[in-house]
C-alpha cells in the first residue's frame, strides 16, 4: 500500500510543495495506482478520528503539533509512506520516502525556527529509505548539510504544467511589462528587480503572488516606480500564462532556488528569462536564459537592455529547454521508486 501524508495541506494553501504533491497525486490517478492520501482536519469537533471521503482520501483529526509528530497510520501490509513535509512512520513494515526541495532554512533563517526545522528535516532524512531531491544542486546541498549514503539519493526533477504555452495572435500587444513571480523574501532580491527597472523608463513591473505587498515594499515601489508597477496578486495558471505571453521578460533575481519552476513556466509560454547564475538555476535554465553573475541592479538592468537584440533566439531556446522537463516524467520516475519498495 502507498500512503501519501498530506500534512502540507495544513501548512500552505499554495506553494511549490503543494504544486509538487498535487502533480504526484494527479499522476497516480492517471496511472490508476492505488494509494491513500491522509489529510488532516483543523476542526476536531467536526470530524471523527478517521473519515473516508472516497477510495483514496482519508481525513484524520489533527493532533496537537501534528506537523512535528510521526505519521500515525497503522497497517499490517508492506507499505510505502511518502510524506509531504518531513515526517516518517516508525512501523517496521513501512518504508519511508522523503522529498527534499531546498535548503532555504539552512542558508537564510536563524534562531529557534531554524533549529526546529532542521531537527525535524534531518531526522526524517536519516531515517528514510529513499530520498528524492528535485535537482542535482539540492542533492549536493543535502550531502553538505545532512550527509547520507549516496545510493539513497534519487534526483527527480520537477516538471512544468502544459497549461503554460504560447497564445496565438497575441504578438500585436506591445511587450513592455516585466514580471516578478513568487516570494519576495530577502534572498529573492525583489529590491534589485525594482531598482533595475527604475532606470528603464519604457518598462513597468508586474508583481505576481508572494502575498500582500508590505509597507516597506510599497514605499520602494512608489519612490522608484511611481505609476509603473502593478500588483496582480495570486493568479490562476491560465491568468499567469497570459501574463507570461504578454511580458517583456521574467525577472528572477533570486540568489537561491531548490529548483525554480517559474523559470520553466515562462520559457514554455515563450517569455524570455533573466535570472541569477547560482544554485539550481543554471541546471534548470540551461543556456536559454540570460544569467547574471552579480545580484546587483545595474547587472540586471544591462540584461533587460540586452533582451531587445536576443528575444527571438531566447524564446526558441526557452521552448527547447522547457521541453526537457515534465510532470509526467517526474511522476513516472517517482512511481518507479515506489515500486522498488512495495
Amino acid at each position: 500500500m502507498l500512503f501519501i501524508d498530506g500534512i502540507i495541506y495544513c501548512l500552505q494553501s499554495h506553494g511549490g510543495i503543494t504544486v509538487y504533491f498535487n502533480e504526484i497525486l494527479d499522476g497516480l490517478n492517471k496511472h490508476f495506482i492505488p494509494y491513500k492520501l491522509i489529510k488532516y482536519e483543523v476542526d476536531d469537533k467536526q470530524f471523527a478520528n478517521s473519515i473516508k471521503l472516497d477510495d483514496n482520501v482519508v481525513i484524520h483529526k489533527r493532533r496537537i503539533l501534528e506537523r512535528y509528530r510521526n505519521f500515525n497510520v497503522i497497517t499490517k501490509v508492506p507499505s510505502v509512506l511518502h510524506s509531504s513535509y518531513y515526517r516518517i512512520s516508525t512501523q517496521q513494515n513501512i518504508k519511508n520516502i522523503t522529498t527534499v526541495h531546498d535548503f532555504t532554512y539552512e542558508k537564510y533563517v536563524s534562531g529557534l525556527s531554524r533549529a526546529v526545522h532542521c531537527h525535524q528535516k534531518y531526522s526524517a532524512i536519516k531515517k528514510s529509505d529513499a530520498i528524492i531531491c528535485v535537482s542535482e544542486n539540492t542533492a549536493n546541498d543535502l550531502l553538505r548539510y545532512c550527509p547520507v549514503k549516496e545510493n539513497k539519493i534519487h534526483v527527480i526533477h520537477n516538471g512544468v504544467s502544459p497549461i503554460y504555452r504560447p497564445i496565438l495572435n497575441i504578438d500585436f500587444i506591445e511587450k513592455r511589462n516585466v514580471l516578478f513571480v513568487g516570494s519576495r523574501a530577502g534572498y529573492k532580491n525583489f529590491d534589485v528587480a525594482v531598482k533595475a527597472i527604475s532606470g528603464l523608463d519604457h518598462l513597468s513591473l508586474s508583481i505576481v503572488g508572494g502575498g500582500e505587498v508590505n509597507d516597506k515594499e510599497k514605499l520602494l515601489l512608489d519612490s522608484l516606480l511611481k505609476n509603473r508597477y502593478h500588483i496582480l496578486g495570486k493568479l490562476s495558471n491560465e491568468e499567469l500564462n497570459f501574463q507570461y505571453n504578454t511580458a517583456y521578460a521574467l525577472l528572477y533575481p533570486s540568489s537561491y532556488e531548490g529548483f525554480g519552476i517559474p523559470i520553466l513556466e515562462a520559457m514554455r509560454a515563450g517569455c524570455p528569462v533573466i535570472a541569477m547564475n547560482s544554485s539550481s538555476i543554471p541546471e534548470v535554465a540551461g543556456d536559454a536564459a540570460l544569467l547574471v553573475e552579480d545580484p546587483a541592479a545595474e547587472a540586471f538592468k544591462e540584461a533587460l537592455i540586452a533582451i531587445d537584440g536576443k528575444r527571438n533566439i531566447m524564446v526558441l531556446n526557452g521552448f527547447k529547454q522547457a521541453s526537457k522537463f515534465s510532470w509526467d516524467s517526474c511522476v513516472n520516475k517517482t512511481i518507479n521508486l515506489y515500486n522498488q519498495f512495495i
